[in-house]
């Protein structure tokens, strides 16, 4: 459900904009990260908050390359 959500937002967002999202451990942290490299974004950090909670900044970009 995280990822969705961050696609959704993503959607509205212009490029080259910066969204922050804060992830929890397990599925979320491992799963979305990778899914938004997938879809042509960039992470630009990915840092602890705490043992339970990731703190993921990305860089919206266009549709990668087919």
């Amino acid at each position: 459900m995280t990822f969705v959500r961050t696609k959704l937002r993503l959607e509205r967002m212009a490029e080259g904009e910066i969204l922050r999202i804060r992830l929890r451990n397990g599925e979320p942290l491992e799963n979305v990260p990778r899914a938004l490299v997938d879809h042509g974004h960039e992470i630009l950090r990915l840092e602890a908050v705490d043992e339970r909670v990731w703190l993921l900044e990305v860089r919206k970009r266009g549709r990668p390359p087919r």
